[in-house]
């Protein structure tokens, strides 16, 4: 311990006054100076304290992107099999209520700063799932909902809804943070694949809502926010396990849309032109005594 300490206090002395000023905001003179000044790493509460902020940041900083393989995919593919819009509808409104939650409650911003980050991605992403869809009407009405919601419950404050409300407004986002995850999990099963879902975010959210269980146990003293991420890693875990089974299992839907393709491919490949009875599905015209396909005749009929 004596080592580490003689060779990492000159270091931490000689960084520049802005940094030290960044720490004792974060961890609070007590711990700026055991762990940067002192270089005291035998303290288990500051030790605690620095980690949580260390894990908060990250995931606020990852959050950023974490939805973005998830956009791509959804662009380049053109499709937006596997991708339910009403798990992103509850989730995102969950989002919705859980930052102006925090934020009136005055939280460290490092305890919740992913849920606006997060929820921005999902507007993109649930707008594009229901474009996709031809539902362009639809993703223009979840927007400008969205939009109002967050000027009411973050931005009128007490004006609209009281403090009081918004913790049974919390307590709600709970329970439509765990319902956000039942809908992708049954579309998952349901089309025996994970089709567009992004393997990125599902992973990346299970190890953010776990660091998350961490940070509220060490900074934040609710019950509620506590209860929510516990419920929701568990969740993500299912999701996770899912990605992992049907990892090389393609959707119902894509499998149904390649048998037909390549039948179709097969038969032009073959040298022949598919019918407009092939092309609809339809049988062509045999005889039922030759079996030979009926041609239209020119010969008069007299």
């Amino acid at each position: 311990m004596e080592v580490i300490r003689s060779t990492l206090q000159p270091i931490l002395l000689r960084l520049p006054q802005p940094i030290h000023n960044w720490a004792i905001t974060l961890l609070g003179p007590q711990c700026h100076e055991t762990l940067l000044i002192n270089v005291d790493l035998s303290s288990q509460e500051c030790l605690k304290l620095a980690t949580s902020k260390g894990l908060g940041i990250g995931i606020v900083l990852a959050s950023s992107v974490v939805k973005v393989p998830q956009i791509i995919k959804l662009i380049s593919s053109g499709s937006s099999t596997g991708v339910s819009f009403l798990s992103y509808l509850l989730e995102t409104t969950s989002f919705v209520i859980s930052l102006a939650y925090s934020a009136r409650q005055g939280f460290p911003f490092s305890t919740y700063g992913e849920t606006a980050l997060i929820a921005v991605q999902n507007i993109v992403i649930g707008v594009l799932v229901l474009q996709l869809r031809g539902k362009n009407a639809a993703a223009a009405t979840f927007v400008a909902g969205l939009a109002a919601a967050v000027y009411v419950l973050l931005f009128r404050g007490e004006e609209i809804v009281s403090m009081k409300m918004l913790q049974y407004f919390q307590a709600g986002a709970g329970v439509l943070g765990l319902a956000s995850k039942a809908p992708q999990i049954w579309t998952v099963y349901k089309e025996g694949g994970t089709g567009q879902l992004s393997a990125f975010a599902v992973f990346n959210y299970l190890a953010g809502s776990l660091s998350r269980i961490f940070t509220t146990l060490q900074e934040v003293d609710d019950k509620l926010i506590l209860y929510g991420f516990v419920a929701g890693f568990i969740l993500n875990a299912v999701l996770a396990a899912q990605m992992v089974y049907y990892w090389n299992s393609p959707s119902k839907e894509t499998g149904r849309g390649t048998t037909t393709s390549k039948k179709a491919r097969g038969q032009i490949g073959s040298g022949g032109m598919l019918s407009s009875e092939e092309k609809a599905g339809e049988k062509p015209m045999t005889s039922s005594s030759t079996g030979r396909v009926k041609t239209p005749t020119t010969r008069r009929r007299g």
